[in-house]
């Protein structure tokens, strides 16, 4: 769609979403174009331009692009969530805890941890007191591990499951 410099050895990041939107599942072409936005590799203004280059039956896939996900984790558990009917809302601010990945349903928090950003004693303190004080906030919060979200998804659907029908608003 838009053409290289003829000595490029890249092409343009529509030109590759495009093509990865037509051989990815829906939810990992949701992630890569979410991706694409949070990096400032795509902005909102050329969505149409990528919709348009996709096959008609992908192009439903815009209504669930949100470039607030910070990772592609984010992303899967944003559209379990949903699939499960929560209500999401990103890189949510809760007052004394800082931000969080993702808020369901107003009071569960998942934050999507991986090896990268959780790992030795000392982050892994620092999300224990977060949590607590999430907790003191009234909130509950899980952490799958990037690669149970990635490789064992059901065990994540199954997690937030049971918290959105265990723990949930009582009527």
């Amino acid at each position: 769609m838009r053409a290289p410099h003829p000595r490029s050895l890249i092409v343009h990041p529509i030109d590759a979403l495009a093509h990865a939107v037509e051989c990815q599942s829906p939810r990992a072409a949701i992630a890569s174009i979410d991706s694409a936005l949070n990096m400032g590799l795509l902005r909102e203004d050329e969505l149409d331009e990528l919709f348009a280059a996709v096959a008609a039956p992908k192009r439903v896939l815009r209504a669930h692009i949100d470039g607030r996900a910070e990772a592609g984790t984010e992303t899967f558990v944003r559209l379990i969530a949903r699939s499960l009917g929560g209500r999401v809302h990103l890189q949510v601010v809760v007052p004394g805890v800082g931000r969080v990945d993702a808020v369901v349903d107003g009071w569960l928090v998942v934050e999507c941890d991986s090896k990268a950003h959780h790992s030795g004693w000392d982050a892994q303190l620092a999300d224990r007191r977060r949590d607590l004080a999430l907790a003191a906030l009234g909130m509950a919060c899980i952490r799958p591990a990037a690669e149970d979200i990635l490789f064992r998804p059901e065990v994540v659907v199954a997690a937030i499951s049971g918290m959105l029908r265990g723990l949930g608003p009582r009527t």
